[in-house]
């Protein structure tokens, strides 16, 4: 294919909100995206009529030809093709539509019940939407300005999590032997408590198991509140950094014309 078409295909494919193409070729993949959810969703429906297991299995097949298509287009208007192939896009993309072709040609003389955990596989086009979807995109940059705050969090929740296990065992153990075996068994009710969750299956009967408790859930609230912190910050910082951005773009525009007596 020639570098002017190749370069062409490329400014389509690629998301750019100012390229009109570019806006209706992402459009229409996420449209087929959505079909391709709610098809998985609506197959998993038990006592489904013959003409709806017909209608799905056609739009699986149109939905996997049109994936199949966009994937091939990509790997030509790749700079490096074989980076592309192995990359996290490139990677979720053969994932949407290897399951289908799996279970259309190598189910032929075997049992096919073997291959219905590929059919789980098809959740994979739900991550297709990273690409075409800008708000997420836009959530992604937020993450990675927040990312090094993110993992001193989770490490700390981490430790935090160990330590309330341990507590609770301590307490919990000689009380109720079969909830509390260990601090491994503890740690299903670090989660739902620290999360402030309680689902109510395993909780303390003894007084300083219920203190120890007490002192968790408020602090708990603090685990919560955290992350929502930093994500609100991040994107509040993205926003500006994108207003400061294009203020800037217009200044520059504004200047770059000529006055009315030049």
């Amino acid at each position: 294919m020639p570098t002017v078409k190749i370069e062409k295909l490329r400014t389509i494919i690629e998301p750019n909100i100012d390229n009109t193409h570019s806006r209706m070729f992402d459009l229409t993949m996420l449209a087929f995206i959505v079909i391709g959810m709610v098809t998985f969703a609506l197959d998993t429906l038990p006592n489904k009529p013959a003409w709806a297991t017909n209608l799905l299995f056609t739009a699986e097949v149109i939905t996997v030809i049109v994936f199949s298509v966009e994937y091939t287009l990509r790997v030509i208007a790749s700079e490096r093709r074989l980076r592309f192939v192995f990359s996290f896009y490139g990677v979720i993309d053969i994932l949407a539509i290897l399951p289908f072709y799996l279970g259309l040609f190598v189910g032929f003389g075997i049992d096919l019940r073997s291959l219905r955990v590929l059919r789980l596989f098809r959740i994979f086009r739900v991550f297709k939407l990273l690409r075409y979807s800008r708000a997420i995109r836009h959530f992604g940059n937020v993450l990675h300005e927040v990312k090094e705050e993110l993992i001193l969090y989770l490490m700390a929740t981490a430790f935090l999590m160990f330590i309330a296990s341990a507590g609770i065992y301590h307490f919990e153990r000689d009380a109720q032997p079969e909830n509390f075996q260990s601090i491994f068994h503890s740690m299903w009710w670090a989660v739902v408590t620290l999360t402030t969750v309680g689902y109510g299956d395993v909780y303390p009967l003894t007084v300083g198991g219920k203190l120890f408790t007490g002192f968790l859930l408020m602090i708990g609230l603090g685990v919560i509140a955290v992350p929502s912190g930093l994500l609100a910050s991040g994107l509040t910082q993205a926003k500006n950094k994108e207003l400061e951005s294009r203020t800037l773009a217009d200044s520059d525009g504004v200047q770059g014309e000529p006055s009315a007596d030049e």
